[in-house]
């Protein structure tokens, strides 16, 4: 039974090995690595700041199809030209209704670079330099979500009717007048167009968070407000 066990690689389905047992445990093993590291990034780091759970599910699931495609296909002579073209392709994907965020995006570039790395580390890689890398991308997000964005600049788009307060002299008072409003702490206001027919202008708010969080409200859709802009019109 032993000696079936040993040369169970050489049998064969439909043209494909059945199993290799080297590459089957080498795969299990980069593969636990990965989703340890992706989910620790995505769940524990993103999740709590976005709380954005269609996000979370892309993230994972390309995160997962990109290992995989390229640990399948490394015996393919394709490596470096591969992954480039699996930035390219990734790099611009856009969903059909609204642009992916920067951040977003960042985590995107992030993980495809970390899939791609467990994927297509070679024998010139150790597994004390890929733990490394891992562990070292997963540090600098923990730093960049955790410390240094900790006092996040936000901002808000309104229609505000109050021309008279728009004026370069009387902007202390208009800051007032928001804050009044609104509650927040404005640290500055942008005046955008101004429409004298209906008496309004648009503002940008910009004021600070304490709390690590994203407020998905704050969000610009520049397609949406260049198509409420010819609505205007």
């Amino acid at each position: 039974m032993l000696n079936h066990l040993s040369d169970i690689d050489r049998y064969n389905f439909l043209g494909l090995d059945v199993i290799h047992p080297g590459n089957f445990a080498e795969l299990l093993i980069r593969f636990v690595l990965h989703m340890f590291v992706v989910l620790i990034m995505v769940r524990l780091l993103y999740f709590p700041v976005a709380r954005r759970k269609d996000y979370l599910f892309s993230f994972i699931l390309i995160s997962s199809l990109v290992f995989l495609l390229c640990f399948l296909l490394e015996s393919v002579e394709l490596q470096l030209g591969f992954a480039f073209g699996l930035f390219a392709i990734f790099g611009i994907l856009r969903y059909r209704t609204l642009a992916i965020p920067i951040k977003e995006m960042t985590y995107l570039f992030v993980l495809i670079g970390i899939s791609v790395i467990n994927a297509l580390a070679n024998n010139r890689t150790s597994w004390a330099e890929l733990i490394f890398t891992n562990l070292a991308l997963l540090f600098l997000v923990y730093g960049l979500e955790r410390f240094w964005l900790v006092k996040r600049e936000s901002s808000k788009q309104i229609v505000y009717e109050r021309l008279d307060l728009i004026q370069p002299h009387r902007r202390v008072e208009l800051i007032k007048d928001l804050e009044e409003r609104t509650g927040l702490k404005i640290s500055r206001v942008d005046l955008g167009r101004i429409d004298f027919l209906r008496g309004i202008a648009r503002l940008v708010l910009y004021y600070h968070e304490d709390e690590i969080r994203v407020n998905q409200a704050d969000e610009y859709d520049p397609v949406s407000a260049d198509h409420a802009e010819d609505e205007d019109e």
